[in-house]
């Protein structure tokens, strides 16, 4: 027959194995299917979609210029000519586009198209952050600019196994960051950001863990009436 007294030791036990099987998933999962920085992308021509916001111009005078935004389908209005295809191209197609149909009624037309603000391109910073968000690409922007923009990581962030989740050629891409070796000065995983990345930092091993415990024991504070509610409540019942 068991000694009642082993109970408690063996509950401990149990929850130090149940602890430690955590923090041993958490580091596997920070190891397996991650890969070095990707190699810099080519340079390519910014493609507008919705909800980008242009500013075109066509000269000569009388001057028109006007600031029209991507509608969601893909489509924006001009004076004269109305609607004209801009998703998918860049604004030098767009332009010509818009001086080829004015002609007809604005002879030795010049058009140009200015990107005013780019919305179509936007990335995500999820976990140990200050201001998780998810916010608009308006120039190239790398890691360590992108957590910056969110507020810098939390005192509980692993700045080592930061990750760059990215959906591309219809495969999904994880890359590993090493933002305390960028903080040495090796920029080496400080990779350039592409529209619809995700940028996700995990907490340390001892935050998993003290994350863990938070959701095993609030719960049981609840119950017994151990919170800090609960116990307002008795004082104020007493007085």
């Amino acid at each position: 027959m068991e000694d009642p007294r082993e109970y408690p030791l063996r509950s401990v036990t149990t929850l130090a194995a149940l602890v430690l099987l955590v923090a041993g998933l958490t580091l596997l999962a920070g190891c397996v299917g991650t890969a070095g920085p990707p190699a810099a992308p080519a340079a390519q021509p910014y493609k507008v979609g919705p909800p980008d916001q242009l500013v075109v111009t066509i000269l000569p005078d009388p001057i028109i210029e006007r600031q029209v935004v991507v509608r969601p389908d893909g489509m924006i209005s001009i004076d004269l000519i109305g609607d004209l295809a801009a998703s998918g191209r860049t604004t030098e197609e767009i332009a010509a586009e818009i001086e080829k149909r004015i002609r007809r009624f604005k002879r030795n037309a010049r058009v140009t198209v200015a990107l005013f603000q780019s919305l179509s391109a936007q990335v995500t910073v999820l976990g140990e952050v200050r201001s998780p968000s998810t916010f608009a690409l308006e120039r190239d922007t790398r890691v360590v600019e992108a957590i910056g923009t969110v507020g810098g990581p939390t005192l509980f962030a692993a700045k080592s196994r930061i990750k760059v989740i990215r959906h591309q050629d219809g495969r999904t891409h994880v890359y590993r960051v090493n933002l305390s070796a960028l903080e040495n000065g090796n920029l080496r995983s400080n990779i350039l950001l592409l529209g619809g990345d995700v940028v996700v930092v995990p907490p340390t091993v001892s935050a998993t863990i003290g994350y863990f415990l938070h959701g095993i024991f609030f719960p049981l504070q609840q119950v017994l009436g151990l919170g800090a509610g609960g116990a307002t409540t008795i004082v104020t019942g007493g007085l």
